[in-house]
């Protein structure tokens, strides 16, 4: 983008006397410059009601969230392993485990 000398001085004027109107705009209606839009600075603040809104809209979603968990854990668990099947397990490991030691390597 080539922006010439002169159209860059322009748009230098044109931004004061933005900025200018929105001082007296301010002035008129007896406000701080902050209640301009484009004059906006700072953090957003946000009321009492609304983060009570918010807060109360979130408790209830992990009420929701809480309560499908709790129902889902009380159903029985399909799949996993038994304790004699964990038990074979073990003892199978361990078999491997003295033939890997009575070889004498890792591996």
């Amino acid at each position: 983008m080539d922006i010439s000398l002169k159209s860059l001085e322009e748009a230098v004027s044109i931004r004061r006397q933005i900025g200018s109107l929105e001082k007296r705009l301010s002035a008129l209606l007896g406000g701080s410059p902050s209640t301009v839009p484009s004059t906006h600075r700072g953090k957003r603040r946000i009321s009492p009601q609304a983060r009570a809104k918010i807060a109360a809209a979130m408790r209830a979603r992990w009420a929701k969230r809480k309560g499908k968990a709790a129902h889902i854990s009380t159903a029985k668990k399909k799949g996993g392993i038994t304790a004699a099947g964990r038990k074979r397990l073990s003892q199978l490991m361990k078999a491997r485990w003295a033939a890997r030691r009575k070889a004498g390597g890792k591996k």
